[in-house]
Parts: structure tokens; C-alpha cells; sequence
């Protein structure tokens, strides 16, 4: 008789924060198809930051349609890759799809993107007298190489990146500064690149690397749906 154990069903195995992460997109998703109201999409939220196995959480995505980066099912219990990033990204699934805007403008006031949203190809963000926030931690991101082009009068715009990808800063100030203090550290394998363009005068904007909270894209996802 053999002395082999059976190999464990894959449902059974225990899922990573990453995995909890990429359904809880896709249910996001499904909320801004029409697919799922919120009352159903809070219910599942809540049920997807409490599974602790792949069991758990393949019913919460069953009934909706597989749509992924690679054409792979979001809701197939397939743990990533090695190559997924450090900071908690698993970078395959957060490149593809459509931008969630493309323009950001303060005119002696301010804007914000952070959270869950996607960085388009090219994103233009103007602050005259004012300030704008990007926050990438959390963002998907519509191609593997983005720009964000900047212009800063007399105002500042701050860009916060996780670690693990790449940025190049282009910008040119005049009597204002593209500031990247501190670099983005060894770029990770199918991370994302950002270009920083732009103009500064009398203002600046200020680049800073800093990791995802956690978990990622919990409680500050429902308060912005």
C-alpha cells in the first residue's frame, strides 16, 4: 500500500491578500457594468475580505463574466505567480482596460485620484494656485508604459508610487522643481512604468515612493462607491 498522501483539492488552499484583492476588482467592476448593485456588491465585499481559501471565494465572481488581461477567469482559484510584486501587486492583472480619466484641473482649488481607478495611457493634470493628489498605490494601469504630464503655476502636484516600478521624470521648472527625492528602488518583473512630463513654474511637483496600505483597496473602496 502506498504511504503517498492525496494531493490537496485546490479549493482548499489558502488565498493570499493579492488573490482577495484581484475579486474584489472584479466586483468593482461588475458594480460600474450594472451587473451588481451595491447592496449586492457590499454583501460580497464584506464576504470576500473574510475568506481565508479559494473555496470561499470562487461563488462571489461565478455568476459574472471572466474578464481578465490575459483572458484568464478572475474567479478561477489560480494562485499568482512568483513574479508578482512585493508591495502585494500582482502587476499581469493590473495592466489592460480603459482609463478612468484622462484630466485632472485646480484652478485655486484642488483635485484627487487615489484609491481604486485606472491611469490611462496619457493623463494631463493642471494646478494653477491650487494642488492635485495622484495616488498610484492602488491603480491599475491602462498600458505598461504611462505618462503624466504635469503643468504646475504657481500650485504643486504630488505623485505617490509603489515601489517595484519604474519612473522617469522629464519635467522642467522654472523657478519650480520636479522633485523625485528618493528613487522607486529595483524595478519588479511586469511592473509598469510611468513618465513624468511637464512644467513647473513658480510651483512644483513632487514625486514620493511608498507602499500600498492594507489591505489594499478595503475599507476606502466602499466609501468611494
Amino acid at each position: 500500500m502506498s504511504d503517498e498522501r492525496p494531493e490537496k483539492p485546490l479549493p482548499e488552499l489558502r488565498a493570499s491578500d493579492a488573490d482577495r484583492d484581484r475579486v474584489v476588482e472584479r466586483l468593482r467592476d461588475a458594480v460600474a457594468e450594472g451587473r451588481l448593485d451595491m447592496e449586492e456588491f457590499e454583501e460580497r465585499l464584506e464576504a470576500a475580505y473574510k475568506s481565508r481559501t479559494y473555496a470561499e471565494l470562487e461563488p462571489l465572481t461565478r455568476d459574472l463574466p471572466a474578464v481578465s488581461g490575459d483572458g484568464s477567469s478572475l474567479a478561477s482559484p489560480v494562485p499568482l505567480s512568483a513574479s508578482a510584486s512585493g508591495s502585494g501587486a500582482a502587476w499581469p492583472a493590473r495592466i489592460g482596460g480603459t482609463g478612468t480619466s484622462t484630466t485632472a484641473v485646480a484652478i485655486m482649488s484642488g483635485f484627487q485620484r487615489k484609491g481604486r481607478w485606472t491611469v490611462p495611457a496619457r493623463f494631463d493634470a493642471v494646478a494653477f494656485w491650487g494642488g492635485g493628489e495622484l495616488d498610484l498605490r492602488e491603480a491599475n494601469f491602462a498600458q505598461r508604459e504611462v505618462v503624466i504630464n504635469c503643468v504646475a503655476i504657481m500650485g504643486g502636484i504630488q505623485i505617490t508610487v509603489p515601489p517595484g516600478i519604474a519612473v522617469d521624470v522629464r519635467g522642467i521648472g522654472i523657478m519650480g522643481a520636479f522633485d523625485q527625492r528618493e528613487g522607486s528602488g529595483p524595478t519588479e518583473p511586469g511592473a509598469p512604468k510611468v513618465v513624468v512630463t511637464g512644467f513647473a513654474f513658480w510651483g512644483g511637483v513632487e514625486i514620493k515612493v511608498k507602499a500600498p496600505k492594507r489591505p489594499l483597496g478595503g475599507p476606502s473602496l466602499r466609501k468611494e462607491l
